[in-house]
C-alpha cells in the first residue's frame, strides 16, 4: 500500500487513540495519561498538517507555536506582559515555563486552527486577505475558549501556576485571556502568512474527513470539564491574594464555558462540514435563459 493510502488510516488510528486517551483522562482522573496524550497529539499535528499543508509548512506552524508561546510566557513571568504576573510550580522547565506548555499550545492550537478553517475558510497560496487574517483570529478565539474553561480550576484549585495578584474570574485576571488570544493569534498569523506566500500552489488534501478528525478531537478536549463537575470534591480554595472561592462554582462555570464555548465552536464547525459535504454531493443546477442551450449540451 502506498504512503498516500496509509496516511488516512494512520490519522484515524491516531484520532481513535487520542479520543480514548482523552476519555480515560476525563473519566479516570489521576492516571497520568494526559502528558502521553499531548505527545501523541503533537504526532497527529505533524502527520495531519503535513498531509494538508506539506512538511515545510507544518514545520513553520510548530516552530512559530513553540518559539512565540515560550518567549511570551517567559516575558510575562518577568514583566507581566501579555498574560499578567504569575509563575509556574513544579519542575521540568524551559527557562521559567514547563516543557509541556509548548506542546499543549500546538496540540490544542492546531485543532482550533482546523475549526477556524471549517468555519471561515482554509488559507493557501494566494488566499484573500480576509481569510488570511480572519482565520487566525477565529482560531485564536477557539483556542482561548479552551483556556476560559481550563484556567480557573488548573491554577486556583490545583495551583499548576499561581496568579500573584489574583483576578476577578475565580482568581484569574482578565489580561490572561487577552494575552492568550494575542499569543495564539500571533503564531497562527505567522503560519497563515507563510502558507499564503510560500505554501503549496495547489490545495493539499483538505477533505471532509480531514476536518472531521480535528473537530472531533477539539470537542473531546472539553469532556473532562463535564466529568470533573460531577466527580470532583466540593470545597473551598484560597488564591494568592487571600480571596476564597468555592470549587463547586469554578467547576460549574467550567462546564458552562465548555458547553457554550468549545462545544458551540465544534457544533458550528460540524454543521459547516456537513453543509459542505451535502453541497458536494448535490448535483449542480444551472438556470439558463429560455432559448439558450444548457452548458451540459455545449461541446468543449
Amino acid at each position: 500500500m502506498t504512503t498516500a493510502g496509509r496516511s488516512p488510516r494512520t490519522l484515524w488510528i491516531l484520532t481513535a487513540v487520542i479520543l480514548a486517551g482523552l476519555l480515560v483522562a476525563a473519566f479516570v482522573p489521576g492516571t497520568g495519561i494526559r502528558l502521553p496524550v499531548i505527545v501523541i497529539q503533537v504526532g497527529f499535528v505533524l502527520l495531519h498538517g503535513a498531509r494538508r499543508y506539506g512538511w515545510r509548512a507544518i514545520g513553520v506552524f510548530v516552530a512559530a507555536g513553540l518559539i512565540i508561546s515560550n518567549i511570551l510566557e517567559n516575558l510575562s513571568i518577568e514583566t507581566g506582559f501579555p498574560f499578567g504576573h504569575y509563575h509556574y510550580t513544579g519542575g521540568g522547565k524551559i527557562f521559567e515555563v514547563p516543557w509541556f506548555i509548548g506542546p499543549s499550545y500546538l496540540a490544542t492550537g492546531y485543532l482550533a486552527w482546523i475549526v477556524a478553517t471549517a468555519l471561515l475558510g482554509d488559507v493557501r497560496r494566494g488566499s484573500p486577505w480576509l481569510t488570511t487574517i480572519g482565520t487566525p483570529i477565529v482560531g485564536a478565539f477557539a483556542m482561548t475558549a479552551w483556556d476560559l474553561a481550563l484556567d480557573p480550576a488548573t491554577s486556583t484549585i490545583h495551583q499548576a501556576w499561581v496568579w500573584e495578584n489574583g483576578g476577578g474570574f475565580f482568581g484569574v485576571p482578565l489580561v490572561n485571556f487577552l494575552g492568550w488570544t494575542f499569543t495564539v493569534y500571533l503564531f497562527m498569523q505567522v503560519f497563515a502568512l507563510y502558507v499564503r506566500r510560500s505554501g503549496p500552489a495547489a490545495q493539499p488534501d483538505r477533505t471532509t474527513t480531514s476536518d472531521l478528525q480535528a473537530v472531533l478531537l477539539y470537542a473531546a478536549t472539553a469532556i473532562s470539564f463535564v466529568t470533573t463537575f460531577f466527580t470532583a470534591a466540593h470545597t473551598t480554595v484560597t488564591d494568592a491574594t487571600g480571596q476564597t472561592w468555592r470549587t463547586a462554582d469554578i467547576y460549574e462555570t467550567s462546564v458552562l464555558l465548555a458547553v457554550y464555548g468549545m462545544f458551540f465552536f465544534a457544533l458550528l464547525a460540524l454543521l459547516r462540514i456537513a453543509q459542505r459535504r451535502t453541497t458536494a454531493l448535490t448535483p449542480e443546477s444551472t438556470t439558463v435563459p429560455r432559448g439558450e442551450p444548457h452548458p451540459a449540451h455545449l461541446s468543449t
